[in-house]
């Protein structure tokens, strides 16, 4: 191989080299610093392939996508004085590389300020919200006010909060127990005060029905009473009518009805004289005939229907002829 190859191959190796160190190329999720001596001179932002002075300058790539910082669980006091635990997370962006190389200068220390800073905002404006707004009435209003607050201070840094989110808002165990009891208490309250109610209502509901089903039966005993009495009064008419016809028959009617109650069962003993009025007609003058028997019956028949008064229900289809009163 001659000088001039060697020379040749050494200038190309040269320029090769110079023009490694001088090149470099930004992705399009990538943003750069160049920096000299230590000294920022510019920010590459968009995408493709630019130069620097080789050996000189140097170039920090940083990323342009948003970040994702977990917030571990934090202990803070709301506006009533009740502790919560908290856990959340923010996805932040750096918006300018020279002042977030300026001011944070690694990734590691701006996490850690960032966390201080949500922290903080945090603290604040749970103090100023009631536990029912944070978990359920003002939540995305008390979210949207963190991020504002700890944006306000990541701005002097270059970066921008793009989202802030609480994962969970819960009472410490002790506190939650005491909250689920008293929770227990006041529905187990509010339960005892319906069942008094709805007692109460059972209660006049009964004593209504109580009252209305008294004064119907009072009402049916009465119609009873009143229909009993008018068909007692029919059936003393019709025997006073047919009585008065035959006195005589009425005498003997009533002694027979005497006889058969008075001997109506088999080991029934009478001393009695058989003179006696009781034994009449067992007598030969004591015999009604059988002619003034049949005239009475006949009388009984030919007796005019008594008048039935108006109020007087009809008389139902299977009831009997009312027997005449037993003698004394």
């Amino acid at each position: 191989m001659s000088v001039k190859s060697i020379i040749g191959l050494v200038v190309a190796a040269v320029v090769a080299v110079l023009l490694y160190g001088s090149l470099f190329l930004v992705y399009p999720y990538e943003q750069a610093v160049v920096t000299q001596f230590g000294r920022i001179e510019r920010a590459v932002r968009e995408p493709g392939l630019y130069f620097k002075t080789p050996f000189i300058q140097s170039v920090e790539y940083l990323d342009k996508r948003a970040r994702y910082l977990e917030q571990s669980e934090r202990e803070v006091i709301d506006s009533g004085k009740k502790r919560l635990l908290i856990d959340s997370f923010a996805r932040y962006r750096i918006s300018d590389p020279i002042i977030f190389k300026r001011q944070a200068k690694f990734l590691s220390n701006f996490e850690s300020q960032l966390n201080g800073f949500m922290e903080a905002s945090l603290r604040d404006v749970v103090a100023e919200f009631t536990f029912k707004d944070i978990v359920r009435d003002k939540r995305d209003e008390l979210v949207e006010l963190i991020r504002q607050s700890v944006n306000e201070k990541t701005e002097r840094l270059g970066v921008e909060l793009v989202d802030y989110r609480i994962r969970r808002a819960d009472l410490p165990k002790e506190n939650s127990e005491a909250v689920y009891r008293q929770m227990q208490t006041e529905r187990q309250q509010e339960a005892n005060g319906i069942r008094a109610d709805g007692e109460k209502l059972s209660q006049q509901i009964r004593s209504i029905a109580d009252r209305n089903a008294t004064v119907i039966i009072a009402n049916a005993n009465r119609d009873s009473e009143i229909q009993r009495g008018i068909g007692d009064a029919q059936r003393n008419a019709i025997f006073a009518a047919a009585y008065g016809k035959n006195p005589d028959f009425f005498e003997f009617y009533r002694s027979m009805k005497a006889y058969e109650n008075s001997l109506t069962n088999g080991d029934t003993r009478l001393v009695l004289s058989p003179e006696g009025e009781f034994f009449s007609y067992f007598n030969d003058a004591g015999k009604v005939p059988m002619g003034d028997v049949q005239k009475a019956e006949k009388a009984v028949d030919a007796a005019p229907a008594p008048v039935i008064p108006a109020q007087a229900a009809p008389a139902s289809a299977g009831a009997t002829a009312p027997e005449a009163p037993a003698a004394n």
